[in-house]
């Protein structure tokens, strides 16, 4: 339920959907006795999505989430027993595979995976469609693209049913069975890495971070008008919004331990 839940109340939650429909209802107001009320809502909703669209909003909400964590290098040349990619980089048309905007989770897991070649390579992902997709999921995409990619098949560990950041940790500890001393690293989109982490700790798994797939800049760049299309904007406010109400939700539901967490204490 919690799962069907999510995706029907994020839709009409984030921003950019929410503007959209607050214009559509002014614009409809304008045709009733109500037109000056439709006229304040039209323009509150145009403004709002020249805000997110343009300004620095989108990109400052998601400096923090992106900053959370120290971005890592693959020269790290500690042994690695496990490398953890989360879906979210896949998806699938008229019967063909696509890689999104996070494809970077792929091809940093690759790169990792031949950087450590004695660590298992998980991916965990299942199908986190409302409308059943014929049974595709991520994880069997994800083991054609590194087979091909030169991956050795006793190395690929598969995690097909997870649905969300709860489930991929909540199976992936299941598959995997961590042991005390190992080290694994998370691969995943650095504005989503402190959602992955608190799950992955909230069921007594704690791997490394390691993000990629960074959609600030990290400077000052970040603060002013950073964006030529409107749909750039509007896309990272969206996934901004959905991760701070993500953390909040998750938080209350007892699937993460704090409500931004951040790296572990060193001792």
């Amino acid at each position: 339920m919690f799962f069907y839940l999510s995706k029907i109340i994020w839709f009409f939650a984030g921003p950019t959907n929410f503007l959209v429909a607050l214009g559509v209802i002014g614009a409809c107001l304008l045709f009733t006795r109500w037109k000056r009320l439709g006229r304040a809502v039209v323009t509150a909703a145009t403004l709002g999505l020249l805000v997110i669209g343009f300004s620095p909003a989108s990109k400052l909400l998601a400096r923090p989430l992106e900053n959370r964590f120290p971005q890592q290098q693959l020269e790290d040349a500690r042994p690695v027993d496990g490398i953890i990619v989360l879906g979210g980089a896949i998806g699938f048309g008229r019967g063909q595979v696509a890689f999104n905007e996070a494809a970077s989770r792929m091809s940093s897991a690759i790169d990792l995976a031949k950087k450590h070649p004695k660590a298992r390579l998980v991916f965990t992902g299942g199908d986190a469609t409302l409308i059943d997709n014929d049974a595709q999921t991520e994880a069997n995409a994800a083991a054609a693209f590194f087979l091909t990619a030169g991956i050795e098949a006793d190395r690929i560990v598969l995690e097909s049913r997870s649905r969300n950041t709860r489930e991929n940790a909540v199976f992936t500890r299941q598959l995997v069975g961590p042991k005390a001393g190992e080290r694994w690293l998370l691969v995943t989109s650095a504005f989503h890495m402190p959602r992955a982490i608190g799950c992955f700790r909230a069921v007594g798994f704690a791997p490394d971070a390691f993000p990629v797939d960074y959609r600030t800049d990290g400077d000052l760049r970040d603060f002013v008008l950073p964006f030529r299309h409107m749909f750039n904007g509007m896309q990272l406010a969206d996934l901004a919004v959905k991760e701070w109400i993500g953390l909040i939700v998750y938080r209350l539901a007892g699937y993460t331990p704090e409500l931004l967490p951040g790296p572990a204490p060193s001792h």
